[in-house]
């Protein structure tokens, strides 16, 4: 397994997050509606990885600066975006080692705490993120109001 750095708008970028918005659309019955610019993953404000399993790309995450108090995130956050693993990749441990290269890049940019939003019908992703760490935290973003959110921090 290798993970790489692209840019938000590499095609296999492209190709995965497509993935994750059919598998967002099949579970809460619509896309992340999140408006995400390729340039907020640039570094050293944001970071975007693939990950690639015999050159196919099978895993995705990225980490974009967040610091509008209006919208509930605090100074230094750095907002975690588009994680996903192919179903015939997960349980392997890749979505860890992504979470896990973005939070050392994030912290080594000077972020004080990563910070996401996920879904009750994502138990998975919720698993992970609390295993790794993850705390709730108060509401933030696009989805700050919405029931089945939930809001997780960690410091960096």
């Amino acid at each position: 397994m290798q993970i790489n750095t692209v840019a938000f708008d590499h095609p296999d970028a492209v190709k995965l997050s497509d993935q994750v918005q059919a598998e967002y659309r099949e579970r809460f019955g619509h896309d992340d509606t999140t408006l995400l610019h390729p340039s907020y993953f640039d570094p050293p404000l944001g970071l975007f990885l693939v990950a690639y399993r015999d050159g196919s790309p099978v895993g995705s995450g990225g980490w974009r600066s967040q610091d509008a108090a209006a919208e509930g995130y605090e100074g230094g956050d750095a907002e975690v975006k588009r994680m996903f693993v192919v179903p015939e990749a997960r349980g392997r441990g890749l979505a860890r080692r992504i979470l896990t290269e973005l939070e050392g890049s994030a912290r080594a940019a000077g972020r004080v705490r990563m910070v996401l939003e996920t879904g009750d019908v994502l138990p998975e992703a919720v698993g992970l993120y609390l295993s790794s760490g993850y705390v709730p935290t108060t509401g933030f973003g696009v989805y700050r109001h919405h029931p089945d959110s939930r809001f997780l921090q960690k410091p960096l």
